[in-house]
């Protein structure tokens, strides 16, 4: 279809957003490696006669999260259209479709960010022809969630690499070896990221920090060229260790797991685990193994997203 056509008959099409799961940290890339997991939320945006913002939700969160525009994903999207001063649609009744769990280190606050933002440019493209690009895109979701590495691999998909450069906020992509299998293993209890984030102190010992400089660069090889280096580079000095109290008993399972060979890490802020195998056989033994000695907590068998969030407009 031609953007005449969208221009036309705006109503008569709807926006539609998948956004994928994230990890984060992936053990010692604090605040500064991600991974997209193929596994996610998918919302779409109808224009309506009714001015505001209605939000069904079904799935994860539905009857716990907003309805209106202070749901994370019409903020999201509302966020976008005031930064570059264009008037948002009057009326728009948002369906989402969650699955990705809330307060459990898998993304969840991002994903909404993400599918705000996402909306945000298609509803742009629809109405208005305004096309956005990557980097603006970074830019509108970290203002909203403070920092870039779920964000960013959340919009691109695969593995990334985010940092600042100065207050801009930049991200890098790269391609994940085959081998590497996801396992996220997930409990039944929630921990606070904000609870996580203020057990993390301000300076650590200097032979933490060169620890984890050298592992950091370790697991960008071991996801990329060699998954046989995972176990030794997920190795961390810096923030898992800190946040140990608040989870307890995701503390206890990563131990369980790296003593039997498996590369366990806490799945950004917890209490989530992520275990990175070097192949889908491996990844099969850390499953049996949870499931004999965790059976509490619930296995996914996931992919690496590498397309990362995605915006289609088609007809009503």
């Amino acid at each position: 279809m031609t953007q005449t056509d969208l221009a036309k008959n705006p109503a008569h099409f709807r926006v539609h957003v998948r956004v994928p799961a994230t990890s984060a940290n992936l053990g010692p890339g604090f605040d500064t490696l991600g991974l997209a997991l193929a596994y996610g939320d998918e919302i779409t945006a109808e224009l309506t006669d009714t001015p505001g913002i209605r939000v069904n939700v079904s799935g994860v969160g539905e009857g716990e999260v907003p309805g209106d525009e202070s749901n994370l994903v019409a903020k999201s999207l509302l966020h976008v259209f005031q930064s570059l001063r264009v008037d948002p649609p009057t009326g728009l009744l948002l369906n989402a479709t969650n699955r990705i769990p809330h307060g459990r280190g898998m993304g969840s606050s991002g994903a909404a960010i993400v599918a705000g933002v996402k909306l945000a440019e298609g509803l742009l493209k629809l109405l208005h022809g305004k096309q956005l690009t990557e980097q603006q895109l970074l830019e509108f979701a970290t203002e909203l969630e403070g920092h870039p590495d779920n964000v960013a691999p959340g919009l691109s998909g695969g593995l990334t690499i985010a940092w600042m450069s100065g207050s801009t906020p930049r991200s890098k992509k790269l391609a994940v070896h085959r081998g590497v299998s996801p396992l996220v293993l997930v409990p039944n209890f929630r921990v606070s990221t904000e609870h996580a984030r203020s057990l993390q102190p301000e300076a650590v010992p200097h032979s933490d920090a060169v620890f984890n400089v050298s592992r950091s660069a370790l697991l960008i090889a071991a996801l990329t060229q060699s998954p046989e280096l995972l176990l030794e580079a997920t190795e961390d000095k810096l923030h898992q260790d800190y946040r140990a109290e608040a989870m307890p008993q995701t503390r206890q399972l990563i131990e369980q797991l790296r003593q039997v060979g498996f590369a366990a890490v806490v799945s950004g802020a917890g209490p989530s685990v992520l275990v990175l195998a070097d192949g889908p056989a491996k990844r099969a033994e850390a499953a049996d193994f949870v499931a004999e000695n965790a059976p509490d907590w619930q296995r996914k068998i996931l992919a690496v997203d590498i397309e990362g969030a995605t915006v289609e407009i088609s007809p009503v």
